[in-house]
């Protein structure tokens, strides 16, 4: 395994969080979820937001409507359902955790190492 491939399947694992937080601040057009997501460099690849928020719709978390666009075809904006909220609620909490576990690993694991070099 390279690094790279390590980095795509860590930000994998948190893009159904962040695109969650992303809708919850309101409905957005899946252009701007994409712009976001580029800015924060979690996205490398378009194809896999569309299939994502697919699933969150068929799981009932978001939803979407579609509204007329000035300059073209309507365009289908995103929002979060009741569940969807309770469920980033949830979410939020397990990677707060996840993070707090993984930190206390790091810490004591970079800990140990510096105080075997100083004894050795």
């Amino acid at each position: 395994m390279t690094l790279e491939n390590a980095e795509v399947q860590m930000r994998k694992g948190i893009l159904e969080l962040c695109v969650l937080n992303v809708i919850a601040n309101g409905e957005v057009y899946a252009s701007d979820l994409l712009r976001h997501l580029k800015d924060a460099q979690l996205l490398v690849v378009e194809g896999t937001l569309y299939p994502l928020l697919n699933r969150l719709n068929k799981s009932g978390l978001v939803t979407y409507a579609w509204q007329e666009s000035t300059g073209g075809p309507p365009r289908k904006y995103y929002r979060l359902t009741d569940n969807g909220h309770e469920f980033l609620k949830e979410l939020t909490l397990s990677w707060h955790q996840l993070v707090f576990s993984a930190t206390t690993i790091l810490e004591n694991t970079n800990q140990n190492r510096q105080e075997q070099r100083q004894a050795g």
